[in-house]
């Protein structure tokens, strides 16, 4: 048993009143040196460095996490990191957080994860430590299950480090490429992203860019003028609107960082946290039973003739609302986001208004990656058919057209998210089947009364099989009529696909939306499995 101590030997172990003042003192000191350090890391590398960030019209890197955001929820990490570098006269510049703020927040109440370089500190670019603080976070973003955001506004690897900073780069990728269909990855490039930091954006979900802000390219114009000789300034080469336009790299574009980052949270607001959850269901205001009988005029029922597949999407969704991925990209098919009966679609449809909604190369691919992407988070899809083809030429097939085709077909083929076939005039060829047909795996397929399903149009098909009897008529062109109008009547009217069992049901327009609500509410508890393998080939 143990003696209590007592008398002169219990004064001796405790403290007096002075020594518990002195560490009191000392406690209270350090959390306000604490304090005032963390607002020195907030505040940033100075005056300077932030007055010449908004002579370029961009907003610093706190500004930015503050307007993706809700107000006062973001948390940083490893804000007192610094480098450990010491060449080339790094040893005496060595800023806390090392030019990158990572951490998490919420998003319209759901958890979010980001890093944002921060350009005033070594012109936003990568090193070691920088590196090793991404890493961590996306680490974090995929345990965690939630989306990853990062804004890029970096000058590609910090030369003074060598190959160290290269090799953060490839920590980098490796992780999205393993987070690839696990968790939501969005890039926004909000200044020069150059170099290996442009393999990051490409291998993410969505990318938004500003207008002449930022930049993404491999080579820079000076590298380009000497190798090539030719002469381009940085946004000609790789510009917002170029890589949103023309190489299809940007997802959407804006004016400003307000309404890019405003995006950036209403996207984040559609999608689930990840791979394993579902995309949020919002109570739908917008009767589920509205007629659309605008439909009956929009689209004509003159094969040939054009119209904006956009105005179809408006008046099927939910309040008319979508979001469109890659609007200004091989335009000739749409991809978007919308909602209805309250639940997240991606609808995939062509666009008469463009190359007459023709499949070409571009519109291939973009089919292809915004497909994968639905299968990849839960979202099912509705796809609009008014195709006539794949579009013909030595440079299409020179260029590999099969190739590419094949990759919306084999995303089609291997996605096992509730999917919906409407087809709304003209399905020939090929190009019916690739737009996700029966025959591929849709789960049902509907029609208007002016669907025409063939292997190709009437008339090219009575000029192939009836040339002896119109070349030897009397009357060619009156031959060749009639030959068209028996080849349409046998095998092009509106019913002979669903006398096949091709096509599951042909619906009145009007009754569109709610023929659309009615069959996603009852694939919602689909279940489909793919057989087992490490993983298919699909064409590159």
């Amino acid at each position: 048993m143990l003696t209590p101590v007592t008398g002169p030997a219990r004064s001796a172990l405790l403290p007096d009143d002075r020594e518990e003042a002195v560490r009191r003192d000392d406690l209270r000191t350090r959390t306000e040196e604490l304090t005032r350090l963390k607002a020195v890391i907030r505040e940033g590398p100075g005056a300077q460095a932030t007055a010449a960030q908004r002579a370029k019209g961009k907003l610093t890197v706190r500004e930015r996490l503050d307007l993706l955001f809700d107000e006062g929820t973001f948390v940083e990490i490893e804000a007192f990191r610094k480098h450990r570098a010491t060449a080339f006269g790094l040893a005496d510049k060595r800023p806390h957080t090392d030019g990158v703020v990572v951490g998490w927040g919420l998003v319209h109440g759901q958890k979010v994860f980001a890093y944002a370089h921060d350009f005033r500190m070594f012109g936003g670019a990568l090193g070691e430590a920088h590196a090793a603080k991404i890493h961590k976070l996306m680490d974090m973003a995929v345990a965690a299950g939630a989306p990853l955001v990062s804004l890029c506004d970096g000058a590609g690897a910090r030369i003074q480090e060598g190959v160290t900073a290269l090799a953060g780069y490839g920590g980098i990728f490796r992780r999205n490429a393993l987070a690839s269909g696990v968790i939501p990855q969005i890039s926004v490039i909000l200044g020069p992203c150059a170099g290996g930091a442009a393999y990051s954006p490409a291998l993410t979900d969505f990318v938004f860019m500003v207008r002449d802000m930022a930049q993404m390219f491999i080579t820079g114009p000076d590298v380009v003028q000497a190798v090539t000789g030719e002469q381009i300034s940085m946004n000609g080469l790789g510009g917002a609107d170029v890589h949103a336009g023309v190489s299809g790299v940007s997802s959407f574009v804006y004016d400003d960082e307000y309404s890019c980052l405003a995006d950036v949270r209403y996207l984040l607001s559609l999608l689930p946290a990840n791979n394993r959850s579902l995309p949020p269901v919002v109570p739908c205001t917008d009767p589920v039973d509205r007629r659309t009988d605008a439909l009956l005029d929009l689209v004509p029922s003159v094969p040939t003739q054009a119209y904006d597949i956009l105005r179809v999407i408006e008046e099927i969704v939910d309040d008319g609302e979508y979001f469109e991925v890659q609007p200004n990209w091989a335009r000739n098919i749409v991809c978007a986001l919308a909602r209805m009966g309250g639940r997240l679609v991606g609808v995939v449809a062509n666009q008469p208004m463009v190359s007459a909604g023709t499949l070409d190369i571009d519109a291939s691919d973009k089919g292809a990656r915004f497909v994968q992407m639905c299968d990849s988070f839960s979202i099912p899809l509705v796809t609009l058919v008014d195709v006539p083809g794949f579009l013909p030429g030595r440079e299409q097939e020179h260029q590999g057209i099969i190739r590419h085709g094949a990759k919306l077909l084999y995303a089609y083929c291997v996605a096992t998210v509730p999917r919906i076939q409407l087809i709304l005039r003209k399905a020939y060829g090929g190009a019916w089947i690739v737009m996700d047909s029966r025959s591929i795996g849709a789960d049902l397929s509907l029609a208007w009364p002016i669907n025409e399903i063939a292997v190709m149009g009437a008339e090219g098909a009575a000029n192939v099989i009836f040339r002896r009897e119109i070349a030897a008529s009397s009357d060619p062109e009156k031959t060749r009529e009639q030959c068209i109008r028996s080849y349409h009547e046998e095998l092009v009217h509106p019913y002979y696909a669903a006398e096949h069992g091709l096509v599951d049901d042909v619906i009145d327009p009007a009754h569109t939306r709610e023929t659309l609500v009615r069959a996603l509410e009852m694939l919602e508890g689909k279940r489909a499995s793919l057989a087992a393998r490490k993983h298919g080939n699909p064409p590159v």
